[in-house]
């Protein structure tokens, strides 16, 4: 039977002691290196921990590009937008099915939130108490052509009978001026805008749309 070196067993102690400070050395690193990744996943705890919570938003249609007054709103118009609540106006729109088909009034840059009052509508009144918002067809639809949305004009009646010409409201301000092409086929000659009048003066005002002649003069400020 062959023996085994006696310097074998001589070294042995030396080997296991060595590889036991290798495993040592080797658990020790580890450690570390855990020691470390705990205490950055703590860092990381506390500091989402004691983070401000995120800002509340509210999500606005907004304008995807330039549009002019009297332009019908398509769906590729608008895009949905969120903004902290205290950067939204009042009464700006967050559903597309409602804005899509609408006419501006006003216009309006890419990226501005889309409000009741730039559109054609029962909205254009809203900042004006006492204030109603009318169609009013006028004769000559170049006249029409000249006026922009914020002007104030006196609207003018003229009885075709009696040719005579009276002033049936005065300072009323132009709240939309929609394009020719928006009004339906059979519409009548002239041109529709839509205008801020006092209450007090609807009824002379719609009686003077179906039996006189309609323009207007700029009223001096």
């Amino acid at each position: 039977m062959a023996t085994r070196d006696p310097s074998f067993r001589a070294r042995l102690p030396d080997r296991l002691g060595d590889r036991l400070t290798s495993a040592r050395r080797t658990l020790l690193r580890r450690r570390r290196l855990l020691a470390v990744l705990c205490t950055i996943g703590a860092v990381g705890a506390g500091l989402r921990a004691t983070a401000p919570p995120p800002e509340p938003t509210v999500e606005v249609l907004v304008a995807t590009d330039d549009l002019p007054a009297g332009a019908v709103l398509a769906a590729d118009d608008l895009a949905l937008r969120a903004l902290p609540p205290d950067g939204v106006p009042d009464e700006a729109l967050s559903d597309p099915a409602v804005a899509a088909g609408t006419i501006l009034a006003a216009p309006v840059r890419a990226g501005e939130p889309i409000t009741d009052v730039r559109l054609v509508g029962p909205g254009l009144a809203s900042g004006s108490p006492g204030t109603v918002a009318v169609p009013v067809r006028l004769s000559d639809a170049a006249q029409a052509g000249l006026l922009t949305v914020g002007d104030a004009i006196d609207l003018l009646a003229t009885d075709p009978e009696s040719r005579t010409t009276e002033v049936v409201a005065s300072g009323v301000v132009v709240l939309a001026v929609p394009m020719p092409d928006q009004e339906a086929p059979d519409a009548l000659t002239g041109r529709l805008v839509v205008v801020g009048i006092p209450a007090s003066a609807l009824t002379d005002v719609t009686a003077a749309a179906v039996t006189a002649f309609v323009t207007y003069a700029w009223a001096s400020r």
